[in-house]
């Protein structure tokens, strides 16, 4: 067994704003059921006292530096599990109205005060707080937010070891040298090899030079972050250590994405009994509006309107797809711009493109559901989650060949679909004529070969993405990690 203290600033379903946190409120409970303790640390914003079950007071006050005041720790579990939750509670930094990270003007301008006092409360937790006898063996840091925690723990003597995982490397945390100065940061950790880059101060260098071991969410996105594509200006760097980066795949909560008890579907279904699919297409599609039609192949988009996930593609192609017979539903926010875009093509072509701003989650569960396909056309995915629940959903996800995409999608080629492999359709580049060319092969299969239409439903949602099998090579790493 081994004792691990999972440091992340959001965990579902506690506070959400993207994948880190479904990660964070599924990987610690997996590694729980395989017998290791397990202890999620975050911050006390206002939404995670509200739903934190159990909450006490464990530490009353420490001083922390670059703490107005001293702080208090609480101590909770995350719901629906046994999993202890560590709350570090400063008022001054984390109870605020708006989003954990900014609100509609932008990002909060103390995010740096605020997470490295958070680190600091991390780094603090290993040494030992008063009246807690527990002591993680490997802290596991998630992203820029709790980048400074490897770089931390690396000036103590005694300490344990860290593992960095990387969820999305264009989130970087950089802020000036000023910062860094205001911050009261050791100035040993002021170098190229530490947090300084290109005359700046970066917190995900912290996690990329300092922890014993690096991870990402996919074993693809794992290579990709070492070129200069996707590297940010740390591909050198991440190079240098690829002896200590594993890629490991990010799994499905199937206890929250599954269509047999799924509590938001109107009609549950199974591979073996699928008629609530097309039941819950008809309800989608009264939702939305549109024609009920069985026979008109249904394509569902949801997330973010902006270009990493290839919005712009979809938008750029939807005119030319209205002459085809199909229908789209979107559920997203993002760019203004494309939002307004597609909300005019929701009005120029009511019968076939239907829009909604913002994010509902019971909606996404739905369009996971009635759609018959769903597009992921990312320029860059480091691992996904839509597209494991389009799998398990039976709904045939279009993406393009990258990151956790290209590692969970098998493309639907004449080779792939007779050797029982095929689970979706998968294309190189990314522009709108390799979207539109892919589009085509979709509706030839789902029009022309139904029988193998059928066939990839079932190879799709027979794929296991579940997180027993990612926990278990985490547990292995941890264990790599403390020999050496």
């Amino acid at each position: 067994m081994t004792t691990v203290l999972f440091a992340t600033s959001e965990v579902h379903p506690l506070v959400k704003t993207g994948g880190l946190a479904d990660i964070s409120g599924s990987l610690p409970p997996a590694l729980r059921a395989l017998g290791h303790d397990v202890r999620l640390i975050l911050p006390a914003y206002p939404q995670v006292l509200a739903r934190c079950e159990r909450l006490m007071t464990l530490v009353k006050l420490i001083p922390l530096q670059g703490a107005p005041t001293p702080v208090r720790i609480l101590e909770g579990i995350l719901p629906d599990t046994d999993v202890p939750v560590y709350l570090v509670d400063c008022p001054t930094y984390f109870d605020r109205m708006g989003g954990i990270y900014g609100d509609a003007t932008g990002d909060w301008p103390d995010n740096p005060q605020r997470f490295t006092l958070f680190s600091r409360a991390v780094v603090a937790l290993t040494k030992g707080w008063p009246g807690l006898v527990w002591k993680p063996e490997v802290v596991h840091c998630n992203d820029w937010q709790t980048g400074l925690v490897p770089a931390l723990l690396s000036l103590e003597e005694y300490r344990p070891k860290t593992i960095f995982t990387i969820h999305n490397l264009s989130y970087q945390g950089v802020f000036s040298w000023g910062t860094f100065v205001e911050l009261g940061l050791p100035m040993g950790l002021w170098s190229l090899e530490g947090l300084e880059f290109y005359g700046r101060l970066s917190f995900i260098k912290g996690g990329l030079a300092y922890a014993d071991r690096l991870t990402t969410v996919s074993p693809t996105y794992a290579r990709e972050i070492r070129t200069p594509t996707f590297g940010y200006g740390l591909e050198g760097l991440i190079e240098s250590r690829a002896e200590r980066l594993f890629g490991i795949l990010n799994g499905a909560n199937y206890d929250h994405w599954d269509p047999q008890n799924d509590p938001y579907l109107p009609y549950h279904y199974s591979a073996a009994d699928f008629s609530g699919k097309s039941a819950n297409k008809a309800a989608l599609q009264r939702h939305f509006g549109l024609p009920v039609r069985s026979d008109v192949v249904l394509f569902g988009f949801v997330g973010r309107m902006v270009e990493q996930k290839g919005f712009d593609l979809v938008l750029s192609c939807l005119p030319e797809w209205t002459q085809h017979q199909l229908q789209i539903v979107v559920l997203g926010s993002g760019d203004p711009v494309f939002e307004q875009g597609s909300q005019v093509l929701a009005t120029r072509f009511p019968a076939q493109v239907a829009v909604r701003v913002g994010y509902d989650e019971a909606l996404a569960h739905l369009i996971e559901a009635g759609a018959d396909a769903f597009l992921m056309p990312s320029r860059f995915e480091p691992c996904g989650l839509n597209q494991l629940y389009s799998l398990r959903y039976g709904t045939l996800p279009v993406v393009r060949r990258t990151g956790g995409l290209a590692d969970t999608v098998v493309d639907a080629t004449p080779e792939n679909i007779a050797a029982g492999r095929a689970t979706g359709f998968v294309f190189n580049a990314a522009t709108q004529a390799s979207l539109n060319k892919t589009l085509v092969r979709v509706l030839n299969l789902y029009y022309n070969n139904p029988t193998i239409w059928k066939r990839m439903i079932e190879f799709a949602m027979a794929a296991d993405y579940g997180w027993d099998k990612s926990a278990r090579t985490y547990a292995d790493l941890y264990q790599h990690a403390m020999v050496g």
